[in-house]
């Protein structure tokens, strides 16, 4: 009891914390929405109006005490784009990038324990190298020559995938209209885990062999217990503490980590939301947005050190 009241404090302290930092942060940086430097016709009067609309001609720490009481009540404020709720927005645009995120990231965990503990179990031999090479290549390879590249060549050359988008110019219905979506996101996803798997197999493959060295390993080899057996139940158990914690950090991406593949694939999800956010001064939805990852980044570390206590009675929380 004394634990989790404690985890609550902690969450509630870094959601202070963070609200704090990020709301100072956006106000501080250069032009905004209602300073007409977006756009130059609007008058005085309008940016006056405006900025008693949505109360931003309060002192600053008035504005902070009225946007943290109405998070209490999970309203995150206006968009001053569209004119409607924060939490409408991002309900338009939160599935198809939550879709898109959970499949690649499940997908770059599982390929990246196949690939690492191979690489491990096949030390020094052709295999470790050519996933070893192809790791390098993945960890230096930037996101977007890699989605420009698959768009040339599979898209306007080969024409094998669409360009952009979710959907056909006429989706079809039912099932179809899912495999439709599914076609469009293979394009990105393949990025997403091409580009993920790279400093993640290192790591495997690293934890990997250090385990091969430890001295049930050489026991359970000398019993001849099978490849297999060796690691679903040595290698595998003793991997899996490190790697949910990584999977836990992981959970902000969810939301706005595919902002550069979203603007490039023409993804009309959290990340190009949050770019288009950015760039247009968007105060309510881009805090919303950060807020959102941020709580996502608290509740994946306890949920992590849930299932490492879990794994291991005899960690200390």
């Amino acid at each position: 009891m004394k634990s989790l009241l404690r985890s609550f404090l902690y969450t509630l302290l870094m959601l202070f914390l963070i609200s704090l930092i990020s709301f100072g942060a956006i106000h501080a940086a250069p032009n905004s929405f209602m300073g007409g430097e977006l756009n130059p016709n609007m008058t005085p009067e309008t940016i006056a109006q405006l900025k008693a609309i949505y109360g931003l001609d309060k002192p600053l720490l008035l504005q902070y005490r009225d946007w943290t009481a109405n998070l209490a009540h999970l309203n995150f404020g206006i968009s001053f784009v569209s004119g409607e709720q924060v939490s409408t927005v991002v309900q338009d645009r939160l599935p198809v990038t939550l879709w898109m995120n959970s499949i690649a990231l499940l997908l770059t965990f599982v390929v990246s324990l196949w690939l690492g503990i191979r690489a491990a179990l096949r030390y020094e031999t052709s295999a470790d190298r050519i996933i070893t090479q192809l790791s390098l290549i993945s960890f230096a390879m930037p996101s977007y020559y890699l989605a420009l590249i698959l768009m040339m060549s599979l898209s306007v050359m080969l024409g094998w995938f669409p360009i952009n988008g979710l959907h056909s110019l006429e989706p079809p219905s039912g099932i179809g209209y899912y495999l439709d979506m599914l076609w469009h996101l293979c394009l990105p996803i393949f990025v997403m885990v091409f580009i993920g798997v790279g400093s993640l197999v290192l790591y495997i493959r690293s934890l990997t062999l250090e385990i091969l060295k430890s001295d049930y390993i050489y026991f359970a080899r000398a019993r001849g217990i099978r490849e297999s057996i060796v690691i679903r139940r040595y290698i595998l158990p003793n991997l899996l503490p490190p790697v949910i914690t990584i999977l836990g950090l992981s959970l902000p991406g969810l939301i706005g980590g595919s902002v550069i593949l979203e603007s490039i694939f023409g993804i009309e999800g959290m990340g190009q939301l949050f770019y288009l956010s950015a760039m247009s001064r968007d105060y309510p939805v881009i805090l919303g947005i950060l807020m959102m990852s941020a709580f996502l980044t608290l509740i994946g570390n306890q949920i992590a050190d849930a299932i490492l206590l879990k794994l291991n009675p005899f960690v200390k929380r």
